[in-house]
């Protein structure tokens, strides 16, 4: 099984494009476009019937103490925790995601959902937690919503796109379902999985660990 995109290159920064955050002239943050990305796949296992794909930024911190605060940085040794961006199930086998499909902007208060695009369902991403003390813009945020690291943090983070062929036509999860919800629900079903990471800093200055 792969997976490819004519969005980005594994292992490359993802073009701001497909992020919902961009660095601003004053080194913060402004929103960005918000596209979702182009993703295709092939030499899918025989018996595929479904696939659920999953964008997880694997860098977000565990403590929100520096996070976006003028004058301090979030460490590179803090530990860091998945952060889902895109929770996607029921996608046909023979499809494929065009870019901005499944998102293009930023939607205050998130996107409708679970219904989907092309007769899938979305889930809800954890920008739901993020943004739950803003009164602008809290809301459930179903479906794709792209990169947004502190502008402050001292790593680049890595967001992990994962394409898994699934041996059940619907995934066995319902309403606000998450990632961890989707992950639990394939256990066992899942015939093979491809995955590609793109990189992406909003702190310019940014390492790689």
């Amino acid at each position: 099984m792969q997976l490819r995109s004519d969005s980005f290159n594994d292992g490359d920064f993802i073009p701001t494009q497909y992020a919902l955050g961009k660095t601003s002239a004053e080194g913060k943050i402004d929103l960005s476009d918000n596209k979702s990305p182009h993703l295709a796949w092939s030499d899918l296992p025989d018996g595929t019937k479904s696939l659920a794909i999953l964008c997880i930024d694997i860098h977000a911190p565990t403590k929100a103490d520096d996070v976006n605060q003028e004058g301090r940085m979030v460490p590179s040794d803090l530990p860091r925790a998945d952060f889902g961006h895109w929770v996607l199930v029921d996608v046909a086998p023979n499809a494929n995601i065009a870019e901005g499909a499944f998102s293009d902007g930023v939607t205050a208060k998130g996107k409708d959902g679970p219904e989907g695009p092309q007769g899938t369902r979305q889930g809800i991403n954890d920008y739901t937690g993020w943004f739950a003390a803003d009164p602008d813009m809290a809301g459930d945020y179903y479906g794709y919503d792209g990169p947004c690291p502190p502008f402050n943090d001292s790593i680049v983070h890595h967001y992990r796109f994962t394409a898994y062929a699934l041996d059940v036509d619907r995934v066995a999860v319902d309403g606000k379902f998450t990632a961890a919800d989707v992950l639990a629900a394939v256990d066992g079903h899942v015939l093979d999985e491809a995955s590609l990471v793109a990189k992406y800093k909003i702190n310019q200055s940014a390492q790689e660990l």
